[in-house]
């Protein structure tokens, strides 16, 4: 019995021992043990708790889906203005949906195309979609003491409050093995104008492609300003999921390969948007029996 007890107070010498201090330090996780040592620590939150739920966001992959189940599709493209009240979360000032593309594009987190096509064939350097994010003039100013001429070339940077409409091209199918119909889309472009040297409109232009199923994971780290509750964050591959937005349809795959508006002007190109809706959600309840 004695040597016994002597073996259990040998056993909890040693977890005491085994569990010290500086072993449970070893073990515990390294953003635990840093965050004394970070030099933010001190700075004011500015909210009530430190928000994680965006940082610590996960992309669920899509569903895998053969070829042999897909019973039917139609390609969509779509335009997205953010001056409608539903689109306000696009333009909002603290994180335009623009910057987000753009940085995201300079630094290379995301991969952009050109628009020569809308097929994702031609990838643009960080380069070559900084310099179609600004502009560069000539501007002739004068010297204030010897009132030389002088010309300066001035560097004028986009302004994300200029980019007021962005196209969406997806595809609408019907998956035959859940016998339901699902979105997918494929890529955003974010249109500017284009203007004569006086200020006129002449038409506008998509700056580039961004290939969306890419472009996920830089989203869901990205947060969406939430009307009414500002405690319950969402994230911008969220609100692409749910098509939190109001569009109409500019476009849909036809023989042609022309826009509504080429053959349809006036109030005729949104009859025929809400016409090309209603067909695509009716092929799926055409399809069951009551």
């Amino acid at each position: 019995m004695k040597i016994a007890l002597k073996t259990l107070g040998f056993g909890l010498l040693l977890a005491v021992f085994c569990w010290s201090p500086a072993t449970v330090e070893a073990q515990l996780p390294e953003s635990i043990l840093t965050e004394s040592d970070d030099p933010n620590a001190d700075q004011p939150i500015d909210d009530i708790v430190e928000k994680r739920l965006t940082v610590e966001h996960r992309v669920l992959p899509y569903d895998h889906i053969r070829e042999a189940d897909i019973f039917w599709e139609k390609r969509i493209w779509r335009v997205v203005d953010v001056r409608e009240k539903m689109n306000k979360p696009f333009a909002y000032p603290e994180r335009p949906f623009f910057s987000i593309l753009m940085d995201a594009a300079i630094s290379g987190d995301i991969t952009v195309y050109s628009t020569e096509d809308d097929k994702f064939t031609m990838p643009l350097t960080p380069d070559e979609v900084a310099s179609k994010g600004a502009s560069i003039d000539t501007v002739i100013t004068f010297d204030p003491e010897t009132y030389e001429e002088q010309i300066q070339v001035v560097r004028n940077e986009l302004n994300p409050e200029d980019v007021k409409r962005f196209r969406l091209k997806e595809i609408w199918f019907f998956d035959e093995e859940s016998s339901t119909l699902n979105v997918r889309i494929l890529g955003i472009a974010p249109l500017i104008d284009v203007t004569d040297d006086n200020g006129n409109f002449l038409y506008e232009q998509p700056m580039f492609w961004v290939y969306y199923p890419e472009a996920r994971e830089v989203l869901a780290t990205e947060r969406v300003f939430n009307f009414g509750n500002d405690a319950s964050p969402i994230t911008w591959e969220d609100l692409m999921e749910m098509r939190f937005f109001a569009s109409y349809i500019y476009k849909e795959s036809n023989v042609y390969n022309r826009r509504l508006q080429d053959y349809l002007s006036g109030v005729d190109l949104l009859l025929e948007s809400d016409k090309i809706n209603s067909q695509i959600f009716n092929f799926e309840h055409d399809l069951w029996s009551y």
